[in-house]
Formats: structure tokens, C-alpha cells, sequence
């Protein structure tokens, strides 16, 4: 059950990477050749100021749900240059302090998110006519897993096996 769970970011993260790219690709295909084309015909453009909206929206959850499910699989990059020299008591104590300064992290992005969630409750996106909380809520999920999935981390031993530990 929790794994079933835990593989819901990852899903979304590629759902948003495929509406992304598909949302690029409509981009191009109005601005270039749509665009040509109702200017040799002399007719009105076909308006394409939402693939803007959707493609930020969709980078922006993309983003601070990529960065958490990066924690969880803990594919971030690291730089063991010192560390790994260390007693493995205090390789775990800095394993734990570093995740813990992640959670810290975290919180303050969903904090901060979730301020701008009120701030901008009232504004709405000028092409699609999307609320802009939408967009700041993306801080809020994104920092509310990157605490969970730091501190499930933190409580976690190092992984042995990895050569960078």
C-alpha cells in the first residue's frame, strides 16, 4: 500500500514532463506555422498566450514534485569528499543533520507557498482565466513531500552500497 503511494509523485512528475513536451510542441506548431499560415491567408491569429500558462504551471509542479521524488530515490547529487573518511557514528549524525536541514527546507517552501496561496487566492492567469493559487499551491505539495520524504530519509540508516557514502 505505501509503495503504491509513495509511486504517486513519480507518476505524476512523468504525466507532467509528457504535458509539457506536448505542450512545447502545440507552442512551436501555433507560433510558426499556424502563425504563417493565417498571415498568408490575411485572417486573424489563432491566440496561443495559454501554451505560456500551461507551460509554466506544468514546470512549476514539475519542479518541487521532481525535487521531492529526487530525495525519496535519493538521486540529488552529492559530494563526498570528507564524510565517507569519518567513524560511521558521525557519518550518520551528518546524514542526519543534512536531512534534517532538507525538512527544514521543505517547511519553509510550503510555509512560504502556502502564504502566497492567500496572497494571490484572488488573481486569475490572463489567458486561461486559472486561479493563481494553482500555481503557488505547486510550493505548497512540492515542500510539504520534500519535508515528508527528508525526514523519512533522515530516520532511514545511510545506504551502505553507494559508493558516495
Amino acid at each position: 500500500m505505501l509503495r503504491r503511494l509513495s509511486d504517486i509523485p513519480k507518476f505524476i512528475v512523468t504525466a507532467l514532463i509528457v504535458l509539457a513536451i506536448i505542450n512545447l510542441l502545440i507552442g512551436v506548431i501555433l507560433r510558426y506555422f499556424v502563425g504563417a499560415i493565417t498571415d498568408w491567408l490575411d485572417v486573424d491569429p489563432v491566440p496561443f498566450t495559454w501554451v505560456e500558462e500551461v507551460g509554466e504551471m506544468s514546470l512549476a509542479w514539475l519542479t518541487l514534485i521532481g525535487a521531492a521524488v529526487g530525495i525519496q530515490t535519493r538521486s540529488h547529487f552529492t559530494l563526498a569528499v570528507f564524510v565517507h573518511r569519518l567513524p560511521q557514528t558521525a557519518q550518520l549524525w551528518i546524514h542526519r543533520f543534512n536531512h534534517a536541514l532538507i525538512v527544514g527546507v521543505g517547511c519553509l517552501t510550503a510555509y512560504y507557498g502556502y502564504k502566497l496561496v492567500l496572497f494571490n487566492r484572488t488573481l486569475a492567469t490572463p489567458g486561461l482565466e486559472i486561479n493563481l493559487a494553482w500555481l503557488y499551491a505547486s510550493a505548497v505539495a512540492g515542500g510539504v513531500l520534500i519535508a515528508v520524504y527528508g525526514f523519512a530519509m533522515m530516520v532511514s540508516p545511510p545506504p551502505q552500497d553507494d559508493p558516495l557514502h
